[in-house]
């Protein structure tokens, strides 16, 4: 069984689930993003946002591959590029972390550690861009809301899965908690289990980092 981790670029958008390919819910604010599903065109806002931060800040999501079908994925940014986190009433995130959007597993492939692979790509790469942190919007009630509820916030990941992975509540919430994890304590990790990481991941691609620059003002037109 072969696994690997790649960065998410234009080519690689369309292995991301469909309802995740068309979904522009981090992406941008809430009136921008009604009016993009409802001129039935959010897929090309999402590309549209993945190539303006991939040519203005680099690389932001990962992609996991397991015998070269998708299995898993996230999505990051500094939080200037994610409109919907100031939405939220425990935002804003802290000016010295990226945000972590969506981070999701293939039901086929839950429970094999591909989760805290991804989280330990995404560290990898941002302590090298000089990033201290990564902080993320989780969901205390995952699982245990309506069916509209399930729909609206479907993006966002169990706040369980979070502190699974290493994040610590920084501001608690009984339904939306922010989290954080310090990109120092999460490469200090003991060899060993570096070590059965890489060996789950199997091989990496070679990252390709640009220096972040702050981002142009974009207009939203109807």
């Amino acid at each position: 069984m072969s696994r690997r981790v790649v960065n998410l670029t234009l080519d690689t958008l369309e292995d991301l689930p469909k309802g995740c390919r068309n979904c522009v819910f981090w992406e941008l604010d809430p009136v921008s993003a009604e009016r993009a599903c409802a001129a039935g065109d959010p897929g090309l806002e999402k590309e549209a946002w993945v190539s303006q931060t991939l040519l203005e800040w680099g690389s932001c999501g990962k992609i996991a591959y397991v015998d070269g079908m998708p299995a898993g994925f996230v999505t990051y940014a500094p939080p200037m590029y994610v409109p919907r986190g100031n939405a939220f009433p425990t935002s804003p995130v802290s000016p010295d972390a990226v945000q972590l959007m969506s981070a999701h597993v293939v039901a086929a492939f839950a429970g094999g550690g591909l989760g805290r692979v991804l989280i330990q790509s995404v560290a990898r790469d941002l302590t090298k861009r000089g990033v201290r942190a990564i902080e993320a919007f989780g969901d205390a009630k995952f699982g245990d809301h309506s069916e509209e509820e399930s729909k609206q916030f479907s993006c966002l990941a169990p706040a369980d899965f979070f502190t699974a992975v290493g994040f610590k509540t920084v501001r608690p919430h009984p339904r939306f908690p922010r989290l954080r994890m310090e990109l120092r304590t999460a490469l200090s990790w003991k060899s060993d289990v570096e070590y059965a990481l890489e060996k789950l991941l199997g091989s990496m691609s070679p990252e390709l980092l640009r220096p972040g620059v702050r981002p142009a003002v974009r207009s939203t037109t109807n």
